[in-house]
């Protein structure tokens, strides 16, 4: 009797804490079930938080393509590379965030949105006869991926339908703002079995005159080529490219002929002289053919880029007189030196470099604005390009930076916030160049100031040539322009 009344004492004395006892459970049992349920796709929620890539080409049995297609999606700016995995079956269990061992095809080879895949090595006997499915995510420069993988889309193919013969030209100048260069870059989406291409340059369009001989020719492992020579004149200049293969035969056709015009007579009021920073591209894989990586492109008014990719501040130097004179504008903005001084170059050269294109310019009635440079940041350029930054680096820059500002200038180095006093890689991947974004904001910001710089800029020439005609000496110098109260 006297167990039976402790029993129940007992009894009583845990029902009071029994539902706090339940609760304690069911929060284990969420937290436990909840780590289980996100444990497998913790690689997708942890880090591809961006969505897949989009728009994928879309065929159906009554819309196949040819036996060597182009596939393509939506471009993704903050892509280094893509992935792509082809199927010869619709995979009963495929993960979004992993690749499948499923795919009978896999590469990460891809550095644009549109790719011409090797179907007939893959699945020849699939062709025209079942469909192949694929899909596609975005890689970062670590080679990580940073984008789930897209859904599948189904491939339909028919033999009724022409492959692939030749590249397919994407580069395209004109027609937008920031899109007239004096060294073009050309570009094309490859042929899946080419080893190599060859790029040709032309006086006139050789689709009209099969004699016509090429002013010059270009060799190129990629799908894509810097011109190494400025092309100007009044006349359109006309390019092509053909594909070979390991041997060095010659792979299928020329492709269809794209032209560009690159004329002094067009009357260019502003131009812009400079290194890779305004020639355009960043994001490692993206060029100054792809005109959202040019700060020119988001400019209120045209200009005429005749900047270079590589360039020193005495390199710059050396071509004015050749890429400037002949286009005669009359603002000329001028951005160069970064190479320069990150290679450990003393800044009283860039300095020297740049005031003597100042003076070539006002010599010839061109209103000089010269633009301060804008950080860099040593880690990432190391980690991308595995080039050394001298170590008084900010030193070097801001001797140049404080030279520029006693000249008519547009304050670039503050169109990207910059608080560790370095580039941040949010906005320029590869530590020098800045990407679409930082471009952005490069842009808008000369737009800001444009309307009161260029005023001043009109005041300076003036006051040179009044003191020229005076037979006196330049008075602007380091110390007179300060005056102008430029921005």
């Amino acid at each position: 009797m006297k167990e039976k009344r402790a029993e129940r004492r007992v009894r009583r004395s845990f029902l009071p804490h029994f539902p706090h006892f339940l609760g304690l459970l069911l929060v284990l049992v969420l937290v436990v079930a909840g780590t289980l349920l996100c444990w497998p796709r913790q690689e997708a929620s942890s880090r591809l938080l961006t969505p897949p890539p989009a728009g994928l080409s879309t065929t159906t049995a009554a819309t196949p393509v040819s036996f060597s297609p182009i596939l393509t999606w939506e471009s993704d700016e903050e892509a280094v590379s893509y992935e792509m995995e082809i199927f010869d079956h619709v995979p009963e269990h495929l993960s979004e965030a992993k690749e499948s061992p499923e795919a009978i095809f896999r590469t990460r080879a891809i550095y644009q949105n549109r790719y011409n895949p090797p179907l007939q090595d893959i699945a020849g006997e699939l062709l025209g006869k079942e469909p192949l499915y694929w899909r596609v995510r975005a890689i970062d420069f670590n080679g990580t991926p940073y984008t789930p993988f897209s859904g599948l889309a189904a491939l339909y193919t028919s033999p009724d339908l022409p492959p692939m013969q030749a590249p397919v030209l994407t580069s395209e100048f004109g027609g937008r703002r920031g899109e007239t260069l004096l060294y073009p870059v050309y570009a094309w989406v490859g042929q899946s079995n080419a080893a190599s291409y060859e790029v040709a340059i032309y006086n006139e369009n050789p689709e009209e005159h099969p004699e016509a001989e090429p002013i010059e020719l270009l060799s190129s492992t990629m799908a894509e080529i810097y011109d190494p020579e400025p092309h100007y004149g009044d006349t359109p200049f006309f390019w092509r490219v053909h594909a070979f293969d390991a041997e060095g035969a010659p792979l299928g056709e020329w492709s269809a002929v794209r032209s560009f015009r690159t004329a002094p007579s067009d009357d260019w009021q502003v131009a812009v002289l400079g290194d890779s920073i305004s020639h355009g591209g960043g994001h490692f894989s993206y060029s100054p053919a792809d005109f959202h990586f040019s700060w020119l492109h988001y400019l209120d008014f045209d200009t005429i880029n005749l900047s270079e990719s590589g360039d020193t501040s005495g390199m710059t130097r050396a071509r004015f007189e050749r890429d400037v004179l002949p286009f005669h504008p009359q603002y000329l903005l001028i951005m160069t030196g970064s190479n320069s001084l990150r290679a450990g170059e003393d800044a009283d050269a860039v300095i020297s470099d740049l005031e003597a294109m100042r003076q070539m310019c006002l010599a010839h009635g061109i209103r000089p604005i010269l633009l301060t440079l804008p950080p860099i940041h040593p880690d990432n350029i190391q980690h991308v390009f595995d080039e050394p930054t001298a170590d008084d680096w900010q030193d070097r820059f801001a001797a140049v930076n404080d030279y520029i500002r006693t000249q008519v200038h547009i304050d670039m180095a503050l169109a990207i916030e910059a608080p560790d006093g370095v580039l941040p890689t949010e906005y320029a991947l590869d530590g020098l160049h800045p990407d679409a974004n930082g471009k952005a904001l490069m842009g808008a910001y000369v737009n800001s100031v444009w309307t009161v710089v260029r005023a001043q800029a009109d005041a300076e020439l003036d006051r040179w040539q009044q003191t020229q005609e005076s037979g006196q000496e330049d008075a602007g110098g380091m110390e007179g322009i300060a005056s102008t109260g430029a921005l």
